[in-house]
């Protein structure tokens, strides 16, 4: 009997597993995750989670119960020693796993700090799993401060918890502006100005020379002479793509886990999906760190394991929440050259709209979810229309679709 195990119980994994067994494949079929929890969503432990809006229960993608209905064995809280291509199995502790396909599903990691300046400080967090957001939820008290070290989504995503439950935010960013890597100009004027009207201070160009304490995090030292006294710091300096057994399989990387259009490795045997995946796009190689790819990269690995021979065709969006602000992103703006700002119809919309000479890229948008949506549906149909009338309140948004 086919045996399929997939490494990483998160989105993809959960997702391709799934997909697997509503599409009708009757062989073996394991789940691994090195977490003692049930696959659940990641993108709501910053937010609603942290918040004390969302319960646990609410957060499993699927019930646990859907695992064992489906003949599904879910691995929980056991990690991968080693692979073997050749042999075509897996190790677990003491226990040895063959398969026919290997699934590597097996995420990214958080960049930390170094410890040589203060990053094994207690009192210092990323923000990933369960775990990490269940260790730094008692230091959200009303009145603390915290240092917030990285002006990305992540960053400003937790500043606005922290501000949100009454604490005293400092946001750091090493780059020129907050987004810089992410988002255009504008973008980040918008957010900017968010932020600090909810009393959060953003210092920006500015990068931290060490956090300072006796064991425990007491003050930062930042790079232009500035000491800040503080409680906690959350770091939110990107993250790495998860390739340690790929690497040990003898997995070709570039940027990730090199797969070609189908999900396979140069390795045969060994697929791979999600956030540790890169993938051929548009002539070149990207690897997408979002939930949407997550799901859909892994169920075309599902549907390829099953003998399908289907490309993978990213449709890249994006969403981040912060205060009552919805910023939506859809396609990417790489090598963008012309920013098109336009009003929504309501107070405190708008996007910005992302060109390449006259070629529409993407478009983020702020509480305009019908800017959203027809910019969504322009770039997947290849149409771009005339900056004027993206510029102009007047147009007719759907008459763009046509």
């Amino acid at each position: 009997m086919t045996h399929v195990i997939v490494v990483g119980a998160g989105q993809a994994g959960s997702s391709l597993v799934a997909k697997l067994r509503n599409s009708g494949f009757e062989g073996e079929i394991t789940l691994i995750g090195a977490e003692p929890t049930p696959p659940y969503q990641r993108p709501p432990l910053s937010k609603k989670y942290l918040l004390g809006e969302m319960e646990l229960d609410r957060l499993l993608l699927r019930p646990e119960a859907f695992y064992s209905e489906n003949n599904i064995s879910l691995r929980l809280g056991v990690a991968v020693d080693a692979v073997d291509a050749d042999a075509k199995t897996i190790s677990i502790s003491d226990e040895t796993l063959s398969y026919d396909h290997l699934v590597l599903a097996t995420g990214s990691a958080p960049r930390r700090l170094p410890a040589s300046i203060g990053g094994a400080l207690e009192g210092v967090y990323v923000v990933r799993d369960l775990k990490d957001v269940d260790q730094m939820a008692p230091e959200f008290a009303k009145g603390r401060r915290v240092l917030i070290i990285g002006g990305g989504y992540i960053g400003l995503e937790a500043a606005a918890v922290a501000a949100k439950k009454g604490l005293k935010v400092t946001l750091v960013e090493m780059a020129d502006r907050i987004l810089q890597r992410v988002a255009c100009p504008q973008t980040s004027d918008f957010f900017r100005e968010v932020h600090q009207s909810h009393g959060v201070e953003i210092l920006e160009g500015v990068g931290l020379k060490e956090l300072t304490g006796d064991g425990r995090v007491r003050g930062a030292v930042l790079s232009d002479g500035t000491v800040l006294e503080l409680e906690f710091a959350i770091v939110g300096v990107g993250i790495a793509p998860a390739t340690s057994l790929a690497e040990m399989a003898g997995v070709m990387l570039d940027n990730g886990i090199q797969t070609d259009a189908f999900g396979k490795t140069s390795v045969s045997g060994i697929w791979a999906a999600g956030d540790c995946a890169s993938f051929p796009y548009r002539g070149g190689r990207i690897r997408l760190e979002s939930v949407p790819n997550a799901i859909d990269q892994a169920e075309i690995v599902a549907l390829n394991i099953m003998g399908n021979g289907k490309e993978y065709v990213a449709k890249p969006w994006f969403w981040s929440d912060q205060y009552d602000v919805k910023l939506q992103i859809a396609g990417l703006n790489v090598g963008y050259d012309d920013v098109i700002t336009r009003q929504g119809g309501k107070e405190g919309s708008v996007s910005f709209w992302y060109y390449k000479g006259d070629e529409l890229l993407a478009v983020d948008a702020a509480n305009d979810p019908r800017s959203y949506m027809i910019g969504k549906r322009l770039i997947e149909a290849g149409k771009s229309p005339a900056k004027t009338a993206i510029a102009d309140p007047a147009t007719d948004m759907k008459s763009l679709l046509r």
